[in-house]
């Protein structure tokens, strides 16, 4: 099973744009900064889409605070 990817995905959460990171599974990998999208659900949806389309498994974090639980 070599060809599994699984990756983490970090969400920096702010009141009109998330600032999205990538890091694919493992301890010697790089963090990407995968880009900014609007916070909106349209939005969120499709990034989400796009990354979970490259691997078999994600795992999504974000921020808490109080703008979060």
């Amino acid at each position: 099973m070599a060809d599994y990817r699984e990756a983490f995905v970090g969400i920096d959460v702010a009141k009109l744009r998330n600032a999205i990171a990538v890091a694919d599974a493992g301890r010697e990998v790089e963090v990407r900064f995968f880009g900014e999208v609007d916070v909106s659900d349209e939005s969120m949806r499709r990034v989400i889409q796009r990354i979970a389309t490259r691997f078999d498994r994600v795992h999504f974090c974000y921020e808490a605070g109080p703008t979060g639980y």
